[in-house]
Formats: structure tokens, sequence, C-alpha cells
């Protein structure tokens, strides 16, 4: 018989409703809620476009562990990081030296430690 995993309390402040892992479903969906639409953020069709044409002519992942390796022992890039992290809205948002060419999980692991705690 599989362990069963404890229940714990919901990790958004003052929830006390227990949940198998992460949110509990009532505060996950307030949390979908109040993050803005990806258009409203500027990931729209011609974000899509530029970032799609970037990855062509970048497909190996350019992130600071990555850029050690030979191309070829690198991850393949499948999303384009603003490097100065203010997204396509950013004064900076469609010039092509403020992007790198990330693997998800290298992007992921990025902007987490850049917006922990914020």
């Amino acid at each position: 018989m599989p362990a069963r995993k404890a229940m714990q309390v919901c990790p958004t402040p003052g929830c006390p409703t227990l949940t198998p892992a992460g949110r509990c479903p009532t505060c996950q969906a307030k949390a979908r809620a109040a993050r803005p639409q990806p258009n409203t953020r500027g990931y729209n069709t011609a974000w899509r476009k530029a970032s799609a044409a970037y990855l062509q002519t970048h497909p190996y992942c350019e992130c600071e562990t990555c850029a050690q390796l030979p191309q070829l022992q690198r991850d393949l890039a499948t999303e384009v990081d603003h490097i100065d992290g203010l997204g396509p809205l950013g004064p900076r948002g469609f010039d092509p030296t403020n992007w790198q060419a990330m693997s998800k999980r290298h992007h992921s692991r990025k902007t987490a430690a850049e917006t922990w705690g914020t």
C-alpha cells in the first residue's frame, strides 16, 4: 500500500483549509482571477511572432548555466526571456538585445528567483 501524504494547511495567509498539496481550490481560483491576462501584460500576437522569430535564430538555451557549455550540450530553447525582467511592456520589451533564449525549466527558475516574495 502506498504511503499516505499528510494534509497541509493552505499556504495562503489566513486560510485554514487543509489540502493535500499547494493552495486550496478557493485560494487558487482567487489568485488566478487576480493575475492579469497575458494580453494585458503585453504577451500578444506581436510578441508571439517576435519571440518565435528569435527562437528560430537562437535554438539553444542562453542562460548563465548553459552559456558555459558547448552549444550541443545546452537545453533546447522554448521561451524568450526579457533580461531586464520587465516583459514586453517595458521600455526595451521588443529590443532583441534585451532577450535571451531559454529552456522552460531555466526560464521558470530565473523568474521564480526574481519574483519570489513580491
